[in-house]
C-alpha cells in the first residue's frame, strides 16, 4: 500500500511538473521565434523615426511615445477606479447592490474588445467628429477597470481580519482601517493586478481602430489621432512588403520588451517598498 501511494505521488508529481515544462517550454518558443525574427530590423532609426514608405527606413517612435501616453492615460483613468470599486466590493459590497457591481465586472472582463472600441466610438469620436488621443485613453480604461477591480477584492479579502479588528477596537473609524490599514496591506497584491491590466490594454489592437486610429507622426495631443504600437503592428503586418514584415516582426519584439520592463519595474518597486 505504501508503495502504491509513492508510485501515484511520483506519477502525479511528474505529470505536473512536465506540464509546468510545456507551459514554459511554449512560452519560451514563442519569445525565442519573435526575437529571432525581429531582431535584425532593431536599430536606434527604428526605434525613434517616423513611418516611412516602402525602401526609405522608418520606424516606431511615434508609436513607442503614443502608446505610452495611451498607457499612461488609461491608468490614471481606470487604475484608481478599478482599485476604488474592488475596495468597495471586498469591504461593503455584501448586499444585493454588491453582487450587481461584481455580476457587471465579472460581465466586462469576458467582453470581446473590439466591443469596448465600439462603444467609446458611438458615444465620443462620432459625437466629436474625429478620433482621439482621449477616446483611445478611455476605451482601454474600461478594459482595466474590471480586471483591476476584481484583482483588487480578491487581495483586499487576503488581508488578515484581526488587523481590521484591532484598528477598530482602537476607536478607528471604518473608513480610516481601509485607507490605512488594509489597502497598504494589500497594496503589492493590488500593483500586480494593475500591471495585469497595463499588460492587457498594452496589447490592444481594436479598440484603438476605432478611437484612437493611429497617426504617422509625433502627436501631444488628446484632440488629435495617436500612433500605438499594436496598430502600427498591424499595418506592417497586413502590408505585402517583405520589409515590413520585418519591421512588424521587431515592433512587436519592442513591445513585449515594453511589457517585461513595466512589470520588472513595479514588482521591484512594491518588493522595495511594501
Amino acid at each position: 500500500m505504501l508503495d502504491r501511494r509513492r508510485l501515484t505521488n511520483t506519477v502525479m508529481t511528474s505529470l505536473t511538473a512536465a506540464c509546468a515544462f510545456s507551459v514554459v517550454g511554449i512560452l519560451a518558443i514563442i519569445l525565442g521565434y519573435i526575437a529571432f525574427q525581429g531582431i535584425s530590423s532593431l536599430n536606434w532609426e527604428f526605434l525613434i523615426e517616423t513611418p516611412k514608405p516602402v525602401g526609405e527606413g522608418g520606424g516606431i517612435g511615434n508609436a513607442i511615445v503614443g502608446s505610452l501616453i495611451l498607457l499612461a492615460l488609461a491608468s490614471v483613468i481606470g487604475i484608481p477606479l478599478g482599485v476604488a470599486v474592488g475596495t468597495f466590493l471586498s469591504e461593503f459590497g455584501d448586499g444585493w447592490f454588491g453582487s450587481i457591481v461584481r455580476f457587471v465586472a465579472d460581465t466586462m472582463i469576458g467582453i470581446p474588445s473590439i466591443v469596448f472600441g465600439v462603444f467609446v466610438y458611438a458615444l465620443v469620436v462620432l459625437r466629436q467628429g474625429y478620433f482621439s488621443t482621449l477616446a483611445g485613453s478611455l476605451a482601454l480604461a474600461l478594459i482595466m477597470i474590471p480586471i483591476v477591480s476584481r484583482t483588487t477584492e480578491e487581495m483586499v479579502r487576503l488581508v488578515p481580519t484581526a488587523m481590521r479588528e484591532g484598528a477598530l477596537a482602537l476607536g478607528a473609524p471604518r473608513w480610516r482601517v481601509t485607507t490605512d490599514i488594509v489597502l497598504p496591506a494589500a497594496r503589492a497584491g493590488i500593483a500586480t493586478g494593475a500591471m495585469l491590466a497595463v499588460a492587457r490594454v498594452l496589447g490592444e489592437t481594436a479598440p484603438l481602430l476605432f478611437t484612437a486610429f493611429g497617426s504617422r507622426f509625433y502627436n501631444f495631443y488628446l484632440d488629435e489621432p495617436m500612433a500605438s504600437l499594436t496598430v502600427q503592428i498591424y499595418n506592417y503586418a497586413i502590408s505585402p512588403f517583405d520589409e515590413w514584415h520585418e519591421k512588424a516582426w521587431a515592433a512587436t519584439l519592442v513591445l513585449l520588451a515594453m511589457i517585461l520592463g513595466i512589470n520588472i519595474a513595479v514588482r521591484f518597486f512594491t518588493r522595495k517598498r511594501f
